[in-house]
């Protein structure tokens, strides 16, 4: 699970040997302003052109590239609403790994703190990367179709999940609706405020009991492509529930001729 940490703790951390300070944003926004010895990854690089993620092998080189081998510890930063440090944080648990901090804030409450801003871009020494895959973070069709007791959670809108409007990730959906037997938890509600990445356990624990979500559930969790699911997932680790992540997402049910709902 990934360990939530202050601006306090990654300030007082920037240069230490052992640390990577990963910046989750555009490449634009990068070049606009980033903490100090922080590369550059955009979400974009570890999906396909179909915003699939992207095999093991090439996810390693991909966080290789950018200076994470063995003996760097990932320390995640996004703007706005979190979602490309969630899906990468997600992905490296994927991947293995077991020491992935987020900073708990985004870069703009870091700026809003008075804290020192960097423009020149950081090279990175590339490193090897060795995956581990976790079979146990990631859901695939087979899962979701071939066992019922699993609790779905479908993060997108009231409106998607009703198939009352295209969805806003991807092209319009085929088969508007959602996978049958999934609860509507929106994304949004578990996403933080006031800066933060996500709201707070005791708002997620309000959260999820309003929509039936029990401790003891087996869940999984999807939107379209996978990304919005990923601050999701987030909320539902922190809390200590048993939850993967379905990336494929809907994208790819309404494409496997299997039933959906309205």
């Amino acid at each position: 699970m990934a360990t939530f940490v202050s601006t306090d703790w990654v300030e007082e951390r920037l240069e230490a040997a052992g640390l990577l300070v990963i910046d989750a944003r555009s490449a634009m926004r990068y070049l606009q302003g980033h903490l100090k010895s922080a590369v550059s990854l955009p979400l974009r690089k570890v999906l396909d052109q179909q915003a699939r993620l992207l095999p093991a092998d090439q996810l390693s080189r991909v966080f290789g590239s950018v200076g994470l081998g063995g003996r760097q510890t990932p320390v995640l930063y996004d703007g706005h609403d979190g979602r490309n440090a969630a899906m990468l944080a997600w992905a490296l648990e994927y991947l293995g790994r077991d020491d992935v901090h987020i900073m708990e804030v985004v870069f703009d409450r870091w700026k809003d703190q008075g804290r020192e801003i960097f423009y020149r871009p950081v090279q990175p020494a590339a490193r090897d990367f060795t995956a581990r895959v976790d079979a146990g973070a990631r859901a695939c069709l087979a899962d979701i179709s071939g066992a019922p007791d699993l609790k779905l959670v479908d993060t997108r809108s009231r409106e998607e999940f009703a198939g009352e409007i295209d969805a806003g990730e991807t092209d319009a959906d085929e088969r508007p609706g959602h996978i049958p037997g999934a609860v509507n938890v929106v994304w949004q509600e578990l996403a933080g405020e006031d800066g933060h990445l996500l709201c707070s356990e005791e708002k997620a624990r309000r959260v999820l009991a309003a929509a039936g979500i029990n401790r003891n559930d087996r869940i999984v969790a999807y939107c379209q492509v996978g990304v919005r699911a990923a601050v999701a997932y987030l909320a539902f680790k922190r809390l200590g529930y048993d939850v993967r992540l379905y990336d494929a997402s809907y994208a790819e049910w309404e494409q496997s001729g299997l039933p959906v709902e309205k």
